[in-house]
């Protein structure tokens, strides 16, 4: 079941509600969607389609791992241009003039008061989506970030092409990165192609480091989840290796049956 947060104009989606596995997973940027009042920032339609304005493929992977684990799905419903769920409030790109070295006309030259109305509009409501999710567990859940990131960024080939990211927990990024071998032959970092110190680790740092929960955010490079069939084989890889290395730290994840 999808379901929009009330009052929300869009800006989260909470899918599998119910969900009662041991974990909460999370897609911050699962969404290229700007609503009207917004038009188009000053950005181009191939712009508006590229990875600055979301994260490709980041959603059907992580809707996977939700339907495998039983999990509730946290998802953005607006493109990250408008305000990046993924960073606070006060960040200089939580509301991006800049993004790559392309630049937002639609985000330049705000007021205070227009960013206010991001922040209600979009931060407090995707936040208040988090805090339901939450809630509806006994104990703190694993914590399981979803994003793809660009094969190429500013002119740049990255070699990556699956990141363990971590704050100042690395347990469970470290769980993963000791059984990768097992599991993937592709080449896999930790905090890689980005660190903390890009402040890219707000919703761990909001949501799991408070509460001692297991967590991750996992990056993708995106021409690897670029269609259907090559989303589920990542996700379906994903989630034998996370059952793994949730195992490995005696807070085993249980894989539903027939996923």
């Amino acid at each position: 079941m999808t379901e929009t947060h009330a009052n929300s104009d869009r800006a989260v989606k909470t899918h599998n509600r119910d969900g009662r596995g041991g974990a909460l997973i999370v897609c911050e940027h699962a969404s290229r969607d700007i609503p009207e009042p917004y038009g188009t920032l000053g950005l181009t339609p191939e712009l508006l389609r590229s990875h600055i304005a979301w994260d490709p493929g980041a959603l059907a992977v992580a809707r996977r791992l939700s339907t495998a684990f039983d999990a509730p799905l946290v998802a953005g419903g607006v493109s990250r241009l408008l305000f990046d769920c993924n960073r606070p409030p006060h960040a200089p790109d939580a509301i991006p003039e800049r993004s790559e070295d392309h630049a937002v006309p639609g985000n330049q030259n705000l007021t205070d008061a227009d960013r206010a109305k991001r922040v209600r509009d979009i931060h407090d409501v995707f936040r208040d989506g988090m805090v339901s999710a939450l809630a509806g567990f006994a104990a703190p859940p694993i914590l399981i970030t979803v994003h793809s990131f660009t094969p190429v960024y500013l002119n740049r080939a990255r070699r990556v092409q699956i990141g363990l990211l971590h704050d100042t927990d690395d347990r469970l990024a470290r769980a993963m990165l000791a059984c990768a071998p097992a599991h993937t032959g592709l080449s896999v970092a930790l905090n890689d192609p980005y660190g903390p110190e890009h402040g890219v680790t707000h919703t761990l740092r909001q949501y799991a480091l408070p509460a001692g929960s297991l967590n991750v955010m996992l990056e993708i490079r995106n021409d690897l989840i670029a269609d259907a069939t090559s989303q589920a084989r990542m996700a379906d890889m994903l989630i034998d290796w996370i059952a793994q290395s949730t195992a490995s730290l005696n807070a085993p994840l249980t894989v539903r049956a027939g996923t």
